[in-house]
């Protein structure tokens, strides 16, 4: 009897979580390595929560997986833009004109964690945490990975290797090395910091519910979104270098001049600015595009995923590309068990 079909993807994050259940749900063998610990089981790092925007594409791929009635749960309409001048004047801006076009706030940590959840329901799927990978043998079709905890070295088998696991992917080099492809890596003037406007009593929202907020000031601005608790999570996307930037803002008292002139309505609902601003991390911005010769990557049996939030929109796509290759796949697995 042929052994089945094994698929292994690297990483489990958004892309990878939903390409598990798809695959798993279609009956095939699937083994997902994640390099972070599970984050069902731990509370995500300060400035790191990373709420999403999510729009009708990417509802249409959580549809696709039968997800929709789990994910409502976790959603909050955001009828339209509610615009923040720096005199505090407001003003709302819809994304359409009929009631149902709007787009939705989601925690990222709270959808990724549903959808690993969904596809371990299958018995098909296992997810393997805190596996970093160390080295990809495309001939033998051979994965290494290392255990963060143990620090012992595994080794496994595939017939399909699929590539989600991020900006710094050891998956996407091996593909770049194989195929003779190219990546490049465009780093943005500008860095990212996350902070916090809390719920008011009782879990009241201090501004409205249902839009995404905006401060836009030209080379420089604020967003904020919306949380089911009634708080909200707000990014401050500043330039690195430059009046004003990230470098020059370093000191307490240049901080809260620079947020009380530029957004003075914010500053007076961000109680922790201090703490946040100086507690949490930078987030770089960057830009990768690669470029990959695809009979290359079909003779290799590789897939390359990505895996930024705006992929899901592009998952129903995806998902056709990769079922198609499994069936050719297979396909040739039984022509040359048949000879």
């Amino acid at each position: 009897m042929a052994k089945p079909f094994q698929i292994v993807i690297a990483g489990a994050g958004l892309v990878g979580s939903l390409l598990a259940l798809m695959l798993g749900r279609r009956g095939y063998q699937v083994i997902v390595f994640e390099k972070r610990s599970d984050m069902r089981q731990r509370q995500m790092s300060a400035g790191r929560s990373i709420n999403l925007a999510l729009a009708e594409r990417g509802i249409h791929a959580l549809r696709q997986a039968d997800l929709m009635d789990d994910v409502e749960r976790l959603l909050i309409p955001m009828r339209g833009r509610m615009l923040h001048e720096v005199d505090g004047q407001l003003e709302f801006s819809p994304y359409g004109q009929r009631p149902h076009e709007v787009i939705y706030s989601v925690s990222r940590g709270q959808l990724n964690a549903l959808m690993m959840t969904a596809a371990e329901t299958h018995c098909e799927v296992d997810i393997h945490f805190q596996q970093a990978v160390q080295r990809i043998d495309l001939v033998n079709r051979t994965i290494e990975l290392c255990d963060e905890v143990s620090q012992t070295t595994t080794q496994f088998e595939y017939e399909l290797l699929i590539g989600a696991d991020g900006v710094v992917s050891p998956v996407r080099d091996a593909i770049v090395q194989a195929t003779g492809g190219n990546c490049s890596i465009d780093m943005l003037d500008h860095n990212y910091k996350e902070l916090t406007i809390p719920a008011g009593a009782g879990g009241s929202f201090l501004m409205e519910k249902e839009a995404l907020h905006i401060w836009p000031r030209g080379g420089y601005m604020l967003i904020a979104l919306p949380n089911l608790d009634g708080s909200y999570t707000v990014t401050l996307f500043l330039p690195k270098a430059g009046n004003p930037s990230f470098q020059l803002i370093d000191e307490p008292h240049e901080l809260d001049h620079f947020f009380r002139t530029q957004f003075p309505d914010a500053t007076a609902l961000i109680p922790d600015l201090q703490a946040e601003y100086f507690g949490n991390p930078i987030g770089e911005l960057l830009m990768k595009a690669c470029c990959y010769p695809v009979p290359a990557l079909s003779r290799q049996r590789l897939w390359a995923g990505r895996t930024r939030p705006c992929e899901l929109y592009r998952f129903t796509t995806y998902f056709r590309s990769l079922r198609e290759l499994c069936q050719a796949i297979i396909r040739d697995r039984y022509r040359c068990c048949a000879k």
